[in-house]
């Protein structure tokens, strides 16, 4: 059988296409929960019996919501322009309504960040993404996560996981910007 081809806004792509981000978002273990941006392509490739297998291109973002939340990329805002990473899916994913099955059989995505030149054409004193990894963004973590232990109202103390974002802006001096992960620990604030 032939590839249809289908329009971008047609109802079965959308559906499609929402179904193998859904799936491509849980199979990620680290990052940021990807949104969809724009339909690029999309070809059905109709099943002798019923079903069918859809070829799809996604333009996606980045979101705010990290994979591990579980979040639907629906639920999740799509990040500001300067600090977005963006990029581009290809999924092949099959689809039966009848049996009510989806599934991915495999997918590549193809990320990228918005280079800095671009960001300070447009915005000068934006913060620019950096390397989470540099000693001084797992320190700004930590001190951050020191007032949080302190303030909260949790049993047990928190300690970084990992740095996922990173940025640095220079106002007087750096101002850094960070996005960690945290994990609760058996040090009980009442020890």
């Amino acid at each position: 059988a032939a590839l249809l081809s289908h329009r971008c806004d047609d109802t079965a792509a959308e559906q499609a296409a929402d179904l193998a981000l859904r799936q491509i978002n849980a199979h990620r273990k680290e990052g940021y929960v990807f949104r969809l941006y724009r339909i690029f392509s999309v070809r059905e490739h109709p099943q002798e019996i019923t079903g069918s297998v859809f070829y799809l291109v996604l333009d996606v973002v980045d979101t705010e919501c990290h994979v591990l939340s579980k979040r639907l990329w629906k639920d999740c805002a799509a990040r500001s322009a300067h600090t977005t990473v963006y990029g581009q899916c290809k999924a092949i994913i099959y689809i039966n309504r009848a049996r009510n099955i989806a599934h991915l059989n495999t997918y590549e995505c193809t990320l990228q960040r918005v280079p800095p030149r671009y960001i300070w054409r447009v915005c000068p004193d934006c913060p620019v993404d950096d390397c989470p990894t540099e000693p001084k963004y797992l320190e700004a973590a930590v001190q951050s996560l020191a007032k949080f232990n302190e303030e909260s109202e949790q049993t047990h103390y928190f300690s970084v996981l990992n740095v996922t974002r990173a940025s640095m802006q220079w106002v007087v001096g750096p101002a850094y910007f960070v996005e960690f992960l945290i994990q609760e620990t058996s040090c009980s604030k009442s020890d």
